[in-house]
């Protein structure tokens, strides 16, 4: 035991709530916690037996116990989540996620409303909708009312300034408002299904739909009841996917599992009946810490911050203890009734149980070796100043021999490595040999656009392998697509074009800077450069040797296989015939003198 006296310090000690606060000898604090009774709970601390290993460490430090008598027990879990955020004491569980969630935002001061991310204050006029798990979550959805409701997501300024339809009319994701190829009345009537969908009113949509497409079809516009159809379909299909049965309103699921010396807890956000998707925290424990113990610690920092938006009802797989308490609190900071319960049952308690083993699952995964790429993450995280860990990151390369068989590279990581699954290649054509700038702005439109109509989800970061002309490209194509969202990294090689001595270029602001050679962000960086690299070289190898096996002949129009024979025949070989002039080549059976100048001319053309 240390010099602390508990003793006497517990004998004098009220029995009103309160939260105290523990110092080691050099006035460093170690733990904060809350009481009921603080006589009670500070004693147990100083018992002769029942504590854990991890306990006893932290009580054979203590040298001081400062108390703070609260008059209700709310404010002491108040004020016990205030000294915990501010003060971080290595002892207690801490949440270090204090970014704001992101939410889909309406305007409402537009003629023709427009949808989009939004994170931070909610300043503007308009509807705010979510909050959503992750950025990616957000793409996700707008790329859905995209396809289905057509709303522009465009920025004021892009919309402003148009004189004609953008691609995303000519790929019918927008009716062109810009331009008004749309009615203010049609475009107000796809912005109020909009905001019934994001709403969670989706059975009331899809009625009306159905109304819709029946009037249309009476009224003999079978090109509108088509519409009203598909977005019926997509609807349909959608709420089968994502619905929760018997669930109305918003409700948060969140479940605990401890093990290994670390927890885990994991967060399923559902709004207006529909799952929007989850997020995975790995709290650290210096104490050993019971689900239970852990939930009664995570929910008030995850709650009471005033970043994130209280749900009326939040489902645990245990209840912590004082959670008549922590209900009034998120009450209070919510302005309504809140629900803390454990004990549900049908689609309830299948999504609290799938949140459990969903728990679980992140736990053993995390403890069996992941950690190290998660502390790359999370490297990665802190020095791009993201709001989130990233979920998805892709690299482009570009690979040719001296403008020849050029071909771009398209790699993909997320947080479990490589999703080799989602490579992609893409041989460039219709550009001067040797151009990196244009081949990387094909390369990256012909991928967005494919992204854009749904062949995989966005990504957070987007890795290029080259320096500003390169990120210039890359800003202008996601610019050109609208495509919000994307941090743009260049990766430029050094003077000395060693690994390590990189240099890394933020689309965004412009800036560049070199890393440690043991930072694990450049770690990651590099892993994911050298396999675009790798994948790019692979592919133009490739394409180069089975362009220089090709016959010269193959490439003539009008030329097919019995002709091609018939002039290797009388030729003897294709350098034969590239030599021969015309007056030879019409020697050849079945060869005009139309079609020997035209070989003629397509052979001399590629010499020249």
């Amino acid at each position: 035991m240390s010099e602390f006296d508990h003793k006497s310090f517990i004998k004098a000690l009220t029995t009103r709530p309160g939260v105290y606060q523990m110092y080691d000898a050099e006035h460093k604090l170690l733990y904060v916690g809350k009481a009921r009774n603080l006589k009670n709970r500070v004693g147990s601390y100083f018992r002769a037996s029942g504590l854990t290993e991890k306990t006893m460490a932290l009580v054979a430090r203590i040298h001081e116990i400062q108390v703070t008598v609260t008059s209700t027990e709310v404010d002491a879990l108040l004020l016990e989540h205030n000294l915990i955020k501010t003060q971080q004491p290595p002892y207690n569980i801490l949440l270090r996620d204090d970014k704001s969630y992101p939410y889909i935002f309406l305007s409402s001061e537009d003629k023709y409303p427009r949808i989009s991310l939004h994170r931070g204050a909610k300043r503007r006029k308009g509807q705010y909708f979510g909050p959503y798990p992750s950025a990616g979550a957000v793409r996700d959805s707008l790329h859905f009312l995209q396809k289905v409701f057509k709303v522009r997501q465009c920025e004021d300024s892009f919309f402003s300034n148009r004189s004609r339809p953008c691609l995303q009319h000519q790929i019918d994701r927008c009716t062109a408002p810009c331009v008004e190829l749309v009615t203010a009345q049609e475009y107000a009537q796809q912005v109020e299904n909009t905001t019934l969908f994001l709403s969670g009113k989706s059975q009331e949509l899809m009625v009306r739909l159905a109304d819709d497409m029946e009037r249309a079809a009476a009224q003999l516009a079978y090109e509108k009841a088509a519409v009203f159809r598909d977005q019926l379909a997509q609807l349909q299909q959608v709420q089968a996917s994502q619905g929760i049965e018997g669930v109305k309103g918003d409700l948060d699921i969140i479940a605990a599992a401890v093990g290994g010396g670390r927890a885990c807890v994991q967060v399923i956000f559902v709004r207006g009946a529909r799952a929007l998707g989850s997020k995975t925290y790995y709290p650290p424990l210096r104490l050993q810490e019971s689900p239970q113990e852990v939930l009664g610690a995570f929910i008030p920092q995850y709650y009471l911050d005033g970043v994130r938006a209280v749900p009326a009802e939040i489902l645990t797989n245990e209840l912590p203890q004082d959670s008549a308490t922590l209900a009034q609190a998120l009450a209070a900071q919510s302005g309504r009734q809140v629900k803390l319960r454990s004990k549900v049952r049908d689609a309830r308690a299948r999504w609290l149980q799938l949140a459990l083993q969903t728990a679980e699952t992140n736990l053993a995964s995390h403890l069996s070796g992941r950690q190290s790429v998660l502390e790359r993450l999370q490297a990665l995280q802190e020095l791009l100043g993201l709001p989130e860990l990233p979920e998805r990151m892709e690299c482009f390369d570009i690979s040719h021999s001296s403008g020849e068989a050029t071909v771009a590279s398209c790699v993909v990581f997320d947080q479990n490595g490589p999703r080799k699954s989602d490579y992609r290649r893409f041989n460039i054509e219709g550009i001067t040999g040797g151009d990196d700038y244009a081949a990387m702005h094909q390369a990256l439109e012909r991928r967005y656009k494919r992204l854009k109509s749904g062949e995989a989800p966005m990504p957070d970061i987007l890795f290029i392998d080259g320096g500003r002309g390169q990120v210039s490209q890359a800003k202008s194509v996601l610019e050109d697509l609208q495509v919000a969202g994307v941090e743009v990294i260049g990766v430029a090689k050094g003077v000395t074009r060693k690994a390590g001595f990189e240099t890394l270029l933020n689309g965004t602001t412009g800036r560049e800077c070199q890393l440690g050679a043991d930072n694990p962000a450049l770690h990651l960086i590099q892993q994911i450069r050298d396999e675009a690299h790798r994948f790019a070289i692979t592919g133009h190898r490739a394409r180069r040797d089975k362009s220089r096996q090709r016959s010269l002949l193959e490439d003539i129009a009008g030329v097919g296989a019995k002709r091609r024979r018939d002039l290797l025949r009388h030729f003897g070989s294709a350098q034969a015939v590239e030599n021969a002039n015309i007056e030879e080549l019409k020697k050849v059976s079945g060869i005009s003198a139309t079609m020997a100048q035209q070989i003629y001319d397509h052979l001399h053309n590629i010499v020249d």
